[in-house]
């Protein structure tokens, strides 16, 4: 085996689970991740399909993520006066199994921190590529050396911006942001997520989206973040005033704009990029499933070519091209449908969710995400365990 030592930056989803199958072929990955610790929170994610759930029973967590999974919710639309317009069943959007991110990121964290050195609260400052591995400094712990690097850290990566190019070339910023928060249980109502949109903006507990033009912030000043969303979303009806009061308490906030990012390649060299990194969309992109997929190719792959990275690069970007592009456009449309621009778009939006919601409309719509998840054949790497 060549190539053992591995550098992965990012400890949210798709980071762990390369981690969890590299172990499993014999690697010895390193997992970096700017935050202290874990994070905690977040909004849920859905496995749908075949592809999706074959990789969580070859992980051998499929049981439990069924187990932690959460009450499934009918999303409805309401007025200012919460009176409902339109109703989704809770097989809509809920997949086939759904769980907190929170939960499953810990959940992952639990399977691989025993064999996998976990280093938070640091991050790669730089990048450089010897014959025989990548020399990488950190902000703070002294430099090392590693056969490869992988960048799992998400829309803004770290690791793309040192060796591929600065973000702005390759994000395609689709007009709107998106804003994730926990909210106290009266603000919500049981087995219900209720949505209520004015033009250009939409509010439900935790979560908020707004069109806007490209806004100038700092990614890492949260106070900043969280009063952009709040002056977006000024006078607005409904329990807003609400939702935003306890947005400001919120510990585990997160604010991003709905955007994806386009590569023509994701490797250069010893390293590559996987997951939202290489591929991302923020919103409706079927994330969680596709880091897990996606993970579990790279990793094959690398065993299957015994650690040969070029040529485990290649096959790797081959099998999942077109699966991680048709992920991004079941995402393309995210922003507009939940903050529609004008009153007869978020008419014409609610009259949708109501035909949807008649018997047996839902399902067709649910083909085509399905589709989506689907769209790879999952090569067998089990002979390469050890």
């Amino acid at each position: 085996m060549h190539n053992e030592n591995i550098l992965i930056s990012g400890a949210g989803i798709a980071g762990p689970a390369l981690a969890h199958w590299l172990r499993r072929y014999g690697f010895r990955p390193t997992i970096v991740e700017r935050a202290p610790a874990l994070r905690e929170g977040g909004q849920a994610v859905d496995f749908r399909g075949t592809a999706h759930l074959t990789v969580l029973r070859r992980m051998g967590i499929l049981d439990e993520v069924r187990r932690r999974q959460t009450e499934r919710t009918k999303m409805v639309v309401i007025d200012a006066a919460g009176r409902p317009r339109a109703t989704l069943p809770a097989e809509f959007a809920g997949g086939e199994v759904e769980i907190l991110r929170g939960d499953l990121a810990a959940m992952l964290y639990d399977l691989t921190r025993d064999d996998t050195e976990y280093v938070f609260g640091d991050w790669i400052t730089s990048l450089t590529e010897t014959a025989d591995g990548v020399r990488v400094t950190f902000n703070d712990a002294p430099p090392r050396t590693f056969d490869l690097v992988v960048g799992a850290d998400g829309l803004h990566s770290g690791v793309r911006a040192l060796a591929f190019g600065p973000e702005t070339g390759f994000r395609r910023f689709l007009d709107h942001y998106v804003a994730g928060f926990s909210v106290p249980d009266e603000l919500r109502t049981p087995g219900e997520v209720r949505m209520y949109s004015e033009p250009g903006r939409m509010v439900s507990p935790g979560l908020v989206v707004f069109a806007s033009p490209e806004l100038d912030y700092d990614r890492h000043d949260i106070a900043q973040q969280k009063k952009l969303v709040a002056d977006a979303c000024h006078g607005m009806g409904w329990r807003a005033p609400e939702i935003l009061e306890a947005m400001w308490a919120a510990p585990d906030f997160f604010f991003d704009p709905i955007a994806q990012i386009h590569l023509d390649r994701f490797s250069a060299g010893r390293i590559a990029l996987l997951g939202d990194a290489g591929y991302g969309a923020t919103l409706g992109g079927l994330g969680a499933g596709q880091a897990l997929v996606t993970a579990y190719v790279l990793a094959g792959e690398l065993a299957a070519a015994g650690g040969d990275h070029r040529a485990a690069y290649a096959r790797y970007e081959h099998q999942i091209k077109d699966f991680a592009r048709g992920c991004q456009k079941i995402a393309g449309n995210a922003g507009p449908f939940m903050a529609p621009a004008t009153p007869a778009k978020i008419r014409q939006r609610n009259l949708m969710y109501r035909v949807l919601s008649l018997p047996g409309m839902a399902k067709p719509f649910n083909k085509i995400t399905t589709k989506a998840a689907n769209a790879i054949r999952l090569a067998d790497y089990s002979r390469f365990l050890r």
